[in-house]
């Protein structure tokens, strides 16, 4: 959507709600789109079918505020969320002055997290291979071999995940947990984005940092060691780590090759990905894997 079509969501919503929208300013386009509006609120406004996912993150905002756990906390003084011209939109607390968390405040958000008992609302199932396929066969970056290799990739882990190994006793979790959706402020870090928040392994959401230690070297030996002693738990030492860490390798490389289709300057880095998935550098870690825009 554009600028013009996105304010005038933005305005349909807060005018339903009572919140005024004069003078919003962005925070973030991309995916959701977030804007700053009068006296601390913010709104994020959804890609279009997404009103399910929305309703899902204010229930789950609202269950962490309610059993303590340091998270954004949405506008209880109104209904949402709101579904203007197409779209969910919801309406938050404004963070205080923050930045990114570090990997052991990623830990100790999701140590909180995971100790909460269920909550009294469905969650969805995990589905670590949500968009993969769909991002192989529309990826242009991919060469034919490319995208037959990733496509039966792919396969053997679908049936890899749906024979995981028994670990931690399944449980609502992020979906998403990294640096990138925690923020530190002042009072300590707050999580975000519960747009992946899912019922279970709670696994998942380690093997987020893991992968960043494991195979990609983002992260050093004193930095992994501080994550897990906080969380306290080693995910590297479950019998089902692979696995996970596997799936998770191939989605950072379907990421590359989408992101690659439309911005020709991050073909090296899925070149080397896929060469590195590929075993064409040998056993992990591999060195060079770097964030794509």
């Amino acid at each position: 959507m554009n600028s013009s079509s996105l304010i005038a969501v933005l305005n349909a919503a807060s005018r339903r709600v009572g919140l005024r929208s004069d003078g919003a300013e962005v925070i973030r386009l991309g995916e959701n789109a977030l804007y700053r509006l009068p006296n601390g609120v913010v709104a994020r406004i959804a890609r279009t079918g997404q009103d399910a996912a929305a309703a899902k993150e204010i229930n789950v905002a609202t269950w962490l505020e309610d059993n303590g756990v340091a998270a954004v906390r949405p506008r209880r003084d109104v209904e949402q969320p709101v579904v203007a011209l197409g779209h969910a939109v919801t309406f938050w607390h404004e963070l205080p002055p923050h930045q990114q968390g570090t990997t052991a405040d990623v830990a100790a958000v999701l140590r909180d997290f995971h100790s909460l008992p269920a909550p009294k609302f469905d969650l969805p199932e995990l589905s670590p291979f949500v968009r993969l396929a769909d991002r192989i066969n529309e990826a242009r970056a991919l060469s034919p071999d490319d995208r037959a290799w990733m496509r039966q990739r792919l396969s053997e882990l679908e049936g890899a995940y749906a024979d995981l190994p028994k670990g931690m006793p399944r449980r609502a979790i992020h979906g998403d947990a990294w640096r990138g959706n925690v923020a530190l402020t002042a009072d300590g870090p707050v999580l975000h984005d519960f747009e992946r928040c899912a019922f279970g392994p709670p696994e998942w959401d380690l093997v987020s940092t893991a992968v960043g230690y494991v195979t990609t070297q983002m992260i050093d030996a004193e930095k992994w060691r501080a994550y897990c002693k906080t969380y306290g738990y080693d995910v590297t030492d479950w019998d089902g780590f692979e696995v996970l860490r596997n799936i998770r390798e191939l989605r950072m490389t379907t990421m590359a090759a989408q992101v690659a289709s439309t911005n020709p300057t991050v073909q090296p880095q899925l070149a080397h990905r896929l060469a590195c998935l590929r075993g064409e550098h040998g056993t992990r870690p591999w060195p060079g894997w770097h964030p794509v825009p």
